[in-house]
């Protein structure tokens, strides 16, 4: 029930439980990406090769080593994949938190330039979060590309 409740339907109650600050922007970005990380790290973990967990367990791998080094290496591409989902759902959470409730940062730069009809300065701001989306992407994939080297392209 959780997981289909929009997250960002949860900004009165946070504001109502958290008031206005920087605590209910971090509770929103912590539901929003709670449940992709948790979905995808599932799903990778569910998919794990049981050929190979049956080899780790006749080679006499503890339950404990056949988690660490059989499951959780194959669970990797799938967590990656719900790292980058998340990302983009915290930067929209954040955008979203920042225009609703926010007295300063980017969100409330733009929010307040709407006001004004400052197009520009709007502009500049979806600009700037469009970057620092691409970036945090671009770092995740660099981190996908080090730590996945094992795989096949």
């Amino acid at each position: 029930m959780l997981r289909t409740l929009p997250h960002l339907g949860l900004i009165p109650l946070f504001i109502l439980w958290f008031g206005i600050g920087e605590e209910p922007k971090l509770a929103l970005v912590a539901a929003g990406v709670a449940f992709p990380l948790y979905l995808n790290l599932h799903a990778g973990i569910r998919q794990t090769d049981p050929g190979l967990v049956e080899a780790a367990r006749a080679l006499g791998y503890s339950r404990f080593e056949r988690v660490v080094h059989v499951v959780l290496p194959s669970a990797v591409p799938q967590t990656l994949v719900g790292l980058r989902i998340a990302l983009g759902t915290a930067w929209l959470s954040l955008i979203v938190g920042e225009q609703v409730n926010a007295d300063s940062g980017l969100g409330f730069l733009i929010n307040n330039a709407r006001e004004f009809l400052r197009t520009d300065v709007v502009v500049v701001g979806l600009v700037v979060y469009a970057l620092l989306g691409l970036t945090t992407d671009a770092l995740v994939r660099l981190l996908e590309r080090r730590v996945l080297r094992w795989r096949a392209r």
